[in-house]
């Protein structure tokens, strides 16, 4: 899908920069690609050490108790 926005010029550099990318579009799309897969990874280890699946039977604090 194609989007039109606005984007400082800087950080769109910064953007093209750090993933390697030498073209605007790319760049744009590797860098909240990145982002979404490391939000969605935060939220996981969240969930895994709240013990929100049905599963995994310990809580990190208890496993952590464990360790003790």
């Amino acid at each position: 899908m194609k989007i039109t926005i606005d984007i400082d010029d800087n950080l769109l550099q910064d953007a093209m920069n750090l993933t390697g990318e030498r073209k605007k579009g790319p760049a744009v799309v590797k860098a909240a690609t990145e982002y979404i897969k490391r939000e969605m990874s935060k939220k996981f280890g969240h969930m895994l050490r709240e013990g929100e699946f049905g599963d995994y039977p310990l809580t990190n604090a208890e496993i952590e108790a464990l360790d003790r």
